[in-house]
């Protein structure tokens, strides 16, 4: 077993988005310079930013740092797998830019693949940044195929050590999950017809189809500066969640999982969504709900763009 301390330590290809969060972007790389692994670089992929962030990033003079500027938003899928295709690494760590890491996350993370080479992913341990004693992820339970939701294992729950023990998990988190390059090349990489939202679900359904494991690992660790009372009422985000949660189950489902979603959301989740909308005058939201439900009705749900 080559361990972490090994001078054949493999690259690491970290790669985070920026979309209009320069200054958040720029708190990221600064905490990675606590990082002890070496052997590493940080592709920052701006998806057509107002301001571009390469002269504030520049100016901080971040290590192994490269920035590449696209003239249109991929959205994370698509953003994550360009930065995936120029990154160099042997391992790609894909992580959100509103995040901050601590000083052994490469080396805890890495470490699974070099244990065990059935792994294809780890994800680490994910507190809130706002609550740090506070989980926000370790591990997913599995996907309900009847109803196209999941529940966060430790989410929103005090860390007292209850949820230290790594294992296999049901899918990674996109917010943080390291990926082997062997894994990208075989499995393919985020579906971009995803767009926002799911994507790691169906990327973790075609990893763990393929035989790899999917590794949380208890070890590592990493805050997000996600809120944990995010709101849920954006339009955008509405309009993704309801397509992307129809698309995974038309995906990823049996004729008999898909047949008893469509019944429940057409005579439960849709009804009560529409009447909550119209309760609260939200008429942007039921718009973009209506707007997601449609454009499974004309949309494949088969190719990849």
């Amino acid at each position: 077993m080559m361990m972490i301390g090994d001078d054949r330590r493999p690259f690491i290809s970290i790669i985070t988005l920026n979309y209009n969060q320069e200054k958040v972007t720029c708190e990221f790389l600064e905490s990675a310079r606590k990082l002890k692994y070496p052997n590493f670089e940080i592709l920052v992929c701006d998806m057509a930013s107002k301001i571009k962030p390469l002269d504030l990033i520049e100016a901080g003079h971040y290590p192994n740092t490269r920035v590449f500027i696209n003239d249109q938003n991929l959205g994370f899928a698509g953003g994550n797998n360009w930065g995936m295709r120029m990154a160099k690494g042997d391992y790609f760590f894909i992580v959100n830019n509103d995040t901050e890491v601590t000083e052994d996350l490469l080396d805890q993370l890495l470490q699974p693949f070099l244990d065990n080479p059935a792994i294809g992913v780890t994800c680490p341990k994910i507190r809130y940044f706002s609550h740090p004693d506070t989980i926000q992820y370790a591990g997913f339970g599995k996907m309900n195929m009847y109803t196209g939701r999941v529940a966060g294992i430790g989410d929103k729950k005090i860390d007292r050590g209850q949820y230290d023990i790594s294992g296999p998990t049901n899918a990674a988190h996109g917010c943080a999950m390291m990926v082997k390059r062997d894994v990208a090349e075989k499995t393919g990489m985020f579906p971009e017809k995803f767009f926002l939202y799911y994507e790691e679900w169906d990327w973790s359904a075609r990893i763990l189809k393929a035989g790899y494991i999917i590794w949380y690992t208890a070890s590592a660790l990493i805050f997000h500066k996600e809120s944990m009372s995010v709101g849920k009422s954006n339009p955008l985000k509405i309009y993704y969640h309801t397509r992307n949660r129809i698309l995974y189950i038309r995906r990823n489902g049996t004729p008999v999982q898909v047949l008893t979603f469509g019944i429940f959301f057409v005579f439960l989740v849709a009804p009560r969504a529409i009447v909550k909308f119209i309760f609260k005058r939200q008429i942007a939201q039921l718009r973009y709900f209506m707007k997601g439900v449609f454009w499974n009705l004309y949309s494949s749900s088969k190719s990849q763009a």
